[in-house]
């Protein structure tokens, strides 16, 4: 069953849970940022609710549960902790806090001090009549579930009596019928996972914590100064109201707890009670002494009673309270409700739930403790701010799974120093790198400006040309073309080229004839340059050259315009020579036929391109 609860939204990480929980039942997966709480090791003791600074960590919630229980049709007895009056010392009287539980809608307001004092009992009678084993008393549900899961081979020394809320349920049961439900009001939070293994008589249906029983009454508008007096129904307790006091049991049985003659030895406190179960099952025989323990420093100390509010305050609020109840007790009555419930078994098993992983292997152990506590010599005596006693336990507990190793304080600031340094190397890497960004940006806005000018002198350039030019890209889209390309394509080229100069962006195969465009293709794909083609464009004779200026990306063209008198002489000269080149091989072959024939066919070829020279 999930007493703890887990809300990861508030959660900070500040892991105090984690370190304050005496069974290592919250641990931090690897990759995890948020503790995790593993239901099956938890006791119930809500050391971590004290411990959690944004309320991350909460009880299971029994009021709507109750809410329920009162609006059914069923008889509902309240069951209240004697604690009580020292969560509320604002009220002056403790009849009028019976009044106000009567008013939420319960049938009937019993006080658990009776059922303790039943309990008292049989633990005089157990010890009364000693065989030589030594007892742990079993009034507190953590510690019996400590021993269950952490200690099960002392099992046998788990004194086999309920717990004194068992014990009022089955006299509620007894005086108010077999079909009467039951709430405990405690300042216990494992009291809700204890009551699951008891049924029948036994059987409680919900526990409410004090701090919920607070909220009730602001929720109805509950308070001392609308309320009568109203005294706890029937049967009253005697001297069990004092059990939520350390040795409050103890009084109520008429036990001694003397320093030399006493056979009980009494301790609070999670680290205590741990310590006192360890001690008794080393040195048991030698200590020779029974043990009463309580979890917390009392139930007055317990985790479902609101977090303001002094210990020792709420201890004399009890003794007041107790001592306010007995001026006019009626001891006749009570003995003769004592003998009625003398027939109610209150006798109880335990369970052996051992939570205990297996040991690790030492190779393992010593891996952690020489990454967490790498050069320092270990002497097995830890700071404990891990939450772990030495350096060796909190070592298992990370070679088990449970615990990680950051956290340990002398790990996480070796990471820290280590983080530090490597920042402060980064640092400086990322100046030196903004420096070489600077260097970089300026040399590229150095090269960009070079690009620009060369970008210029070329179009300059291709301005001054004789030709007609033109760059087109892989798209076919005009990249730069100049003037004497935009007249040669006509006067819808003019047009455009006054709105977009240059026609840049322009769709080439718009604006020239195909056998022009696929000269463009081809020189795209196959990358060679194609030159002395014969073009006609609007009427007009041009000799066209195509290149590739950056492979299959960017084509180039020059256009020579063949109807113009400067082109048509340079024609016949660039073909006249074109034929003295074709011919003068043949000439070589035939020269043995002509004899000096072949050389007056050269004079006069040669006479010809003179004579058109100067013209």
């Amino acid at each position: 069953m999930e007493i703890i609860q887990f809300n990861e939204k508030k959660c900070v990480a500040c892991y105090s849970c984690v370190r304050k929980c005496p069974v290592t039942a919250i641990t931090i997966e690897p990759q995890s940022k948020y503790p995790s709480i593993i239901s099956s090791r938890c006791i119930g003791c809500g050391e971590c609710l004290k411990v959690c600074p944004t309320m991350a960590l909460s009880f299971k919630n029994a009021m709507e549960a109750v809410k329920k229980l009162l609006a059914s049709e069923h008889k509902v007895a309240a069951i209240v902790d004697p604690s009580i009056s020292g969560e509320f010392p604002d009220i002056t009287d403790y009849r009028l806090f019976v009044q106000m539980i009567r008013s939420l809608g319960f049938d009937y307001v019993m006080e658990v001090s009776f059922g303790a004092d039943l309990v008292a009992r049989e633990y005089q009678k157990l010890l009364s009549k000693f065989e030589g084993l030594y007892y742990f008393s079993t009034k507190c549900p953590s510690v019996s579930a400590y021993i269950e899961k952490y200690a099960p081979e002392m099992l046998p020394n788990l004194a086999p009596i309920v717990p004194p809320m068992i014990a009022t349920a089955k006299v509620a049961h007894l005086f108010y019928g077999e079909d009467v439900k039951i709430v405990y009001i405690a300042p216990c939070l494992s009291a809700k996972h204890h009551i699951t293994r008891f049924g029948g008589d036994g059987k409680i249906d919900e526990v409410l914590t004090f701090k919920k029983l607070r909220d009730m009454f602001d929720e109805f508008n509950i308070k001392e100064n609308i309320v009568a007096y109203s005294e706890f129904d029937a049967p009253l307790g005697y001297k069990g109201a004092l059990f939520p006091l350390r040795t409050g049991l103890l009084s109520a049985g008429e036990i001694s707890n003397s320093l030399l003659t006493g056979e009980i030895v009494t301790s609070d406190g999670a680290e205590n009670v741990i310590a006192s179960v360890q001690n008794f099952f080393q040195h048991g025989k030698a200590i020779h002494r029974h043990f009463d323990l309580f979890f917390c420093h009392g139930c007055i100390a317990g985790p479902g009673m609101s977090s303001e509010g002094d210990k020792f305050l709420r201890h004399t609020l009890t003794v007041d309270y107790v001592a306010k109840r007995l001026k006019e007790f009626n001891k006749e009555e009570w003995n003769n409700n004592i003998e009625k419930c003398k027939n109610i078994d209150l006798t109880c098993t335990f369970i052996n739930d051992d939570q205990r992983l297996p040991e690790p292997p030492e190779e393992e152990i010593q891996k952690v403790l020489q990454q967490v506590r790498e050069n320092i010599e270990i002497d097995n005596q830890g700071c404990g701010a891990c939450g772990f006693d030495t350096c060796v336990e909190f070592a298992k507990a990370v070679a088990q799974g449970l615990s990680r190793p950051d956290l340990c304080s002398h790990f996480a600031m070796k990471n820290q120093e280590v983080y530090i340094e490597s920042l402060e190397d980064m640092n400086k890497r990322l100046t030196e790198t903004e420096k070489a960004l600077k260097n970089s940006e300026k040399l590229a806005l150095q090269k960009m400006q070079e690009a620009e000018n060369a970008r210029e002198t070329f179009s300059i350039t291709i301005q001054e040309l004789p030709v007609g030019v033109v760059i087109v890209d892989a798209g076919f889209d005009i990249i730069q073309s100049n003037k004497i390309f935009v007249d040669l394509l006509g006067e819808d080229a003019r047009m455009i080229n006054d709105v977009i100069p240059g026609l840049q962006g322009a769709d080439l195969k718009s604006l020239v004839p195909t056998n022009f465009y696929n000269l463009f293709s081809a020189v795209m794909k196959n990358n060679e340059i194609i030159t002395g083609k014969d073009i006609t464009i609007n009427d007009h004779p041009f000799d066209v050259s195509v290149f590739p200026v950056q492979h299959s990306k960017v084509v180039g063209a020059v256009l020579l315009d063949m109807s113009s008198p400067q082109m048509q002489r340079e024609q016949i000269i660039r073909r006249v020579s074109q034929a003295i080149d074709e011919n003068l091989s043949m000439v070589q072959q035939i020269g043995f036929l002509l004899g000096e024939g072949a050389s007056t066919i050269e004079k006069n070829l040669n006479s010809i391109i003179e004579s058109y020279k100067e013209k």
